[in-house]
Formats: structure tokens, C-alpha cells, sequence
């Protein structure tokens, strides 16, 4: 089984596309077939297949998660971290921190719009890591 681990350096909240990293770990692994695993390290931050053609995808899933889970909710009672901490966590339960792509011939079999994206949901930037592990 061949492992990496890539590093991710957000700006704060928002949808961070990582498709190009995981092809090239994909592509290295020699015309490989089989599956690719991606897990992330992190309990404030997640990981999503979606659309890459169109950018207010983007920007209207940010959007709805802010409305969704805002902070300042009073009944949060995690906030040593800040206030926009515990609405990250919510909003990564809500979401996943884990996905499996199958691959073939050493290419990701993604839909034709369908891009990998780290989603941020604290809004300071971080340094995320995600582990990416290719599988027969």
C-alpha cells in the first residue's frame, strides 16, 4: 500500500480544491488500479466531492453552512477556541472527514465536474493535513 500525507494551507472558510494533488499521488502510483482513501486529520474542517466548473457552487455552499451553523448561537457553551470553533465542529459532523474514489489505469474515475475539496469551516487559515492512501 503506498501512503502520503499532503499539507493544506487555507486563507479561513471556504471550499480549498485538492483534486491535482490526488491525481498526481494517483498517477504515481504507476497505472494502478484499485482505490484511493483520503482522511483528514482534523475535527474543524471536512472533505467534499463537488462540482468544479462553476465557482458560486462554491461560494452558495459557504454561504448556506454560515446560515445554518453561525456563530454566536448563545447556547454553545465550547469557546475557548474562539466563537467560530464549535460551529466548525457542527458543520464537519455534518459533513465528513473521510472519502474513497475508485481509480483505474492510474486516473481518478471522478464525474466530469466533479472536483476534491478540502472544505475550511474556522475563519482564521490552518494548516490541514489529509492522508492519502492507494489501495488494490
Amino acid at each position: 500500500m503506498q501512503r502520503t500525507t499532503i499539507e493544506i494551507e487555507t486563507n479561513g472558510g471556504g471550499l480549498y480544491e485538492v483534486t491535482d494533488d490526488v491525481a498526481r499521488f494517483v498517477a504515481d502510483g504507476r497505472d494502478s488500479s484499485g482505490l484511493v482513501h483520503l482522511f483528514l486529520r482534523h475535527t474543524s474542517a471536512s472533505l467534499l466531492i463537488q462540482e468544479n466548473a462553476d465557482p458560486d457552487v462554491r461560494r452558495d455552499l459557504q454561504t448556506f453552512f454560515t446560515r445554518l451553523v453561525p456563530e454566536g448561537m448563545a447556547w454553545i457553551t465550547h469557546t475557548t477556541e474562539g466563537p467560530d470553533d464549535m460551529p466548525a465542529h457542527i458543520k464537519a459532523a455534518l459533513t465528513q472527514t473521510a472519502l474513497t474514489i475508485p481509480i483505474e489505469a492510474g486516473r481518478l474515475l471522478l464525474g466530469r465536474w466533479q472536483g476534491i475539496y478540502l472544505f475550511e469551516h474556522r475563519s482564521r487559515p490552518h494548516s490541514r493535513q489529509v492522508i492519502l492512501s492507494l489501495s488494490d
